[in-house]
């Protein structure tokens, strides 16, 4: 009888060590992978361009504030969006403190769009896709791909 427990006994703790070394591989292999992975494509992404031209819309302090949802609606979103542009080898000296044509552009661009979205769609979870909108449509405006990005500093929707 006790040579028939030990075959049991070996048997059982085979299978905790394969059980023990696979959880090890699983481990190790996500880990390289997750690093891998995310490194990589935080490499590509900051490397794809040089710094560009960041553009405030809006008020230094307050941003945009607007009115959402229609007239009736009362709902108001106050938002801080800087634009990245391409940097241009062309830019004149601003004078006064009158904005640029493109700034203007931009800022009108932003405030159409953004008024025309509806309430559902200033989602926490569409918010990359609120910055993808106002990317190609400023794009649109300024002709060529010159945004890089677009960046929300404060969003407050009432």
């Amino acid at each position: 009888m006790a040579e028939e427990e030990k075959p049991k006994k070996m048997s059982m703790m085979t299978i905790i060590i394969l059980i023990v070394v696979g959880l090890i591989l699983a481990g190790g292999i996500s880990y390289l992978i997750a690093t891998r992975v995310v490194s990589d494509k935080t490499v590509e992404k900051s490397a794809l361009h040089e710094p560009g031209h960041f553009i405030k819309l809006g008020d230094a302090k307050d941003g945009l504030i607007l009115n959402i949802g229609g007239v009736n609606s009362g709902r108001y979103l106050k938002i801080g969006l800087i634009v990245e542009l391409k940097p241009e080898k062309k830019t004149a000296q601003k004078e006064g403190k009158l904005p640029s044509p493109e700034e203007i552009k931009i800022l009108d661009t932003a405030v159409y769009v953004l008024r025309s979205q509806k309430i559902e769609d200033f989602d926490p979870a569409k918010q990359d896709q609120l910055k993808e909108v106002l990317k190609n449509e400023i794009n649109t405006v300024l002709g060529g791909e010159r945004v890089y990005d677009i960046y929300i500093t404060n969003f407050v929707l009432q």
